[in-house]
């Protein structure tokens, strides 16, 4: 399928912000081959927003957060996470520097313990060294007992204390995704990358979903930006909105702002849709 030809527009920036920001991406670009999967991306993220990434499939929304994370380099452009570049860091080094993340398909470690897979998040902060590790030294014993009593205080926190010495894989869907983003925080980000954390729930689920995603950001002081399909979670509870299609930004604003925006109408439903839905609209106030 030929991309369509998208001028460039002006976006509106998060209004009423101050100060800088947690995330700031500068014109990014993605190439696989001949094929341009992101273009010409900006974006800044500010203290405690809780923003969304929406598109169509493909549209290049979990390319964006590969290149944020570091599984892609990008092909050009800048990201800053609190006025430092990343560009050329490893996953590892970025996750050291405040960014976690969860998956569109949940990876846990589905053999171990509930236990175990938050702990071992918290290994990047245990605090001591090989040496230490290999020959059970005093100051490993302690940290690992200290890390076992903090694991412990996370999981009651996300109401996963009775599961602990469950193995992940026999969780509930439900409760594997909240066992998941407990693993992430674990690692202490100040930015939460959420890919389509509510795939694959039943409603019960996904309402619950919702109230945990504004729980942890104010628990744990977060900056959050998910990618979302369901529409009920993204317009429930995002501030900010930023819409792709064919890997460009074709609108940013408020949930009612881009719910009513005919570009966003028209990359979900096809091209004339949003002249149905205008009809149908002034239909219904007639």
């Amino acid at each position: 399928m030929n991309q369509p030809n998208l001028n460039p527009i002006d976006l509106p920036k998060r209004p009423g912000i101050g100060g800088s920001p947690v995330l700031d991406l500068r014109e990014l670009n993605m190439q696989f081959g001949g094929l341009r999967a992101v273009m010409d991306f900006n974006l800044d993220i500010f203290p405690k927003d809780l923003n969304g990434l929406i598109g169509p499939n493909g549209a290049g929304k979990t390319t964006v957060f590969n290149m944020i994370t570091g599984v892609y380099l990008p092909t050009s452009g800048t990201i800053f996470l609190q006025g430092q570049e990343i560009n050329g860091l490893k996953p590892y080094e970025i996750n050291h520097m405040g960014i976690g993340r969860t998956f569109q398909n949940i990876r846990l470690f589905p053999n171990l313990n509930v236990l175990d897979n938050v702990r071992i998040a918290y290994h990047s902060h245990a605090g001591y060294g090989l040496m230490d590790g290999l020959l059970r030294r005093s100051k490993f014993t302690q940290k690992e007992k200290d890390l076992t009593e903090k694991t412990q205080e996370f999981l009651a926190v996300f109401n996963l204390q009775d599961r602990q010495g469950e193995l992940a894989k026999n969780l509930p869907y439900g409760e594997q995704r909240r066992l998941e983003i407990a693993r992430a925080l674990a690692t202490e980000p100040t930015l939460l990358l959420l890919d389509e954390p509510a795939a694959g729930m039943n409603p019960a689920e996904t309402v619950a979903l919702m109230d945990l995603i504004h729980f942890i950001r104010e628990r744990f002081n977060l900056t959050i930006l998910l990618i979302e399909h369901q529409m009920r979670v993204v317009m429930g509870i995002c501030e900010w909105i930023t819409v792709m299609d064919f890997g460009q930004v074709i609108a940013r604003g408020t949930p009612k702002e881009i719910q009513d925006n005919p570009k966003v109408v028209e990359a979900y439903l096809g091209p004339g849709a949003a002249v149905l839905a205008e009809k149908f609209k002034r239909k219904r106030t007639q």
